[in-house]
């Protein structure tokens, strides 16, 4: 089942612009092993749950995956064929914004090679160019 938040202060939420990157969000803080974003924009509730049963099923309940982002942003649009006015659209999806940077999902108890093909299905699966990073210990 797709994420939502299970209660919100407002319903529908404005567009808004996304500057800058990331300042948090963006190390490996859970596993070994992550996928960074390298553009912005939104990733909806159902390209979320898309990349996190693409590396569920390849690492075969071995190893843990872990989703550092949740779409807390409804996305409104009025039906189609619909004529201009009488207010905004209901929400139709959930996305998560994301900038430059922020570590989308996390994989640990798994060597790099299994790590690197399933954060490449993972990536297969995202809306932007993504790159695998691995947690830096000397810090």
């Amino acid at each position: 089942m797709a994420m939502m938040p299970k209660r919100v202060k407002h319903r529908k939420f404005q567009r808004g612009r996304i500057r800058g990157n990331a300042t948090r969000g963006n190390t490996v803080a859970y596993g070994e092993f992550g996928l960074q974003v390298l553009e912005s924009g939104w990733i909806t509730a159902r390209q979320i749950e898309a990349g996190r049963i693409a590396a569920t099923h390849f690492l075969h309940r071995e190893g843990k995956v872990y989703i550092r982002i949740f779409p807390h942003k409804s996305i409104s649009s009025k039906p189609l064929e619909t004529r201009m006015g009488k207010g905004k659209g209901e929400p139709e999806a959930w996305v998560a914004t994301v900038k430059p940077g922020t570590m989308l999902f996390e994989i640990g108890g798994v060597d790099e090679t299994v790590a690197r093909q399933a954060l490449a299905r993972m990536n297969a699966k995202m809306p932007f160019r993504c790159r695998m990073v691995s947690r830096r210990h000397g810090m």
